[in-house]
């Protein structure tokens, strides 16, 4: 048997399977994730970001908030329990329900995803603290890294008066006494 006899059913094999791997990979573009990446408004300019993730739409809604508890800084404060998003790649995408902690972890990891971030959250931090330095910090990548916000608490004396007190004021109202002011 010659040399080019002996290479060519091994051409022949390696051609087939060369084509045979990019067919067999074939996706149905509806099964596939887009990885669009876009602002997705909450309430204000800046303050979230979609990102399908998934095959038909589905993602994560990115609620983005900032930190500008340290005087004359702003930085990202990151939430780690995304909303689930919706029609994604359609006109309308919304978002409903909560994601997955995991889902958050696997998105906030990619590359295109962080610089997303970095740039809406900067202008969102230009907005809220135009004075303040922006000062970027890593989203957390795993549960162990996820830092719950303190916020103070709602009964607080400053905030809520004692609803024994209120009940009193309503009483004395009904009774025709004027209505004690706060100090």
């Amino acid at each position: 048997m010659s040399p080019i006899s002996k290479r060519f059913p091994r051409a022949c094999l390696a051609a087939a399977l060369l084509l045979a791997l990019p067919l067999s990979s074939c996706v149905p573009a509806q099964r596939r994730p887009t990885w669009a990446i876009y602002p997705l408004q909450r309430s204000q300019p800046h303050d979230g970001l979609a990102v399908v993730s998934q095959p038909d739409g589905y993602g994560v809604h990115l609620w983005l908030a900032t930190d500008t508890s340290q005087k004359g800084m702003c930085r990202p404060r990151w939430l780690a329990d995304p909303a689930r998003l919706f029609n994604g790649n359609g006109t309308a995408p919304f978002s409903s329900g909560l994601a997955s902690r995991a889902e958050f972890f696997a998105v906030v990891a990619r590359k295109d995803v962080q610089r997303a971030l970095r740039l809406e959250l900067e202008a969102l931090c230009r907005s809220r603290a135009p004075r303040a330095e922006w000062r970027w910090s890593e989203p957390p990548r795993n549960p162990a890294q996820v830092k719950q916000p303190s916020f103070p608490l709602v009964e607080e004396p400053d905030l809520l008066p004692a609803p024994s007190a209120i009940r009193q004021q309503e009483e004395a109202m009904l009774q025709g006494a004027p209505p004690e002011t706060s100090p």
